[in-house]
């Protein structure tokens, strides 16, 4: 069981595009999500929104980097960076994505 919410107890049920940038050494790195036709969206509700927790049996990982892009005075997409700052949390966010993708049903491709 992985899940992703943005308010506490509503999971996400849009699949997000994901985007991963790591240093040469490894030692940082960043994920980009961005999630088009969120949940949180079609509530209207963007005051809910107060991070986005990445949520596993090994237990949470959190952001506070997000943000909600208008067009036209509507919220369309949600956009939010997870910075990772050491190899040991590289792991750690690779373990979630993997069950992540399972739970989803998606791949993984390397650029």
């Amino acid at each position: 069981m992985a899940q992703i919410e943005f308010a506490r107890g509503i999971v996400e049920e849009s699949i997000p595009d994901v985007k991963l940038t790591r240093s040469r050494d490894g030692s940082n790195g960043t994920a980009t999500f961005r999630f088009e036709g969120s949940k949180v969206l079609e509530s209207g509700n963007t005051q809910e929104i107060t991070g986005m927790y990445l949520i596993d049996e090994e237990g949470e990982l959190v952001t506070r980097e997000v943000k909600c892009k208008f067009i036209n005075g509507e919220p369309k997409a949600i956009e939010a960076i997870y910075v990772i700052k050491s190899p040991q949390e590289w792991d750690r966010f690779m373990r979630f994505m993997e069950r992540y993708a399972e739970d989803k049903g998606l791949g993984f491709t390397k650029s």
